[in-house]
């Protein structure tokens, strides 16, 4: 899809909106140009590394492998 398509088929759906909505799309679409990555480099994290023992890490491994794909009907 071509810029220029783009911008017409949002200029279109905007058009249908009434204003409140539109400002709704104005300030959503102002909050994605502002946006900035959030969190730190993974070479941060490095300092973690090491950081759980290995034996903790197998046990975790474990309960997530046991427990992955089960459902509880009860629950939510």
């Amino acid at each position: 899809m071509t810029n220029a398509v783009l911008e017409s088929a949002i200029r279109e759906q905007l058009n249908r909106l009434p204003l409140e909505r539109q400002q709704q799309v104005l300030d959503f679409a102002r909050s994605l140009v502002d946006a900035r990555p959030r969190g730190v480099s993974g070479k941060q994290l490095l300092t973690f590394a090491g950081a759980i023992p290995k034996d903790d890490l197998a046990d975790i491994s474990q309960a997530i492998s046991e427990g992955c794909g089960r459902i509880d009907d009860r629950d939510w």
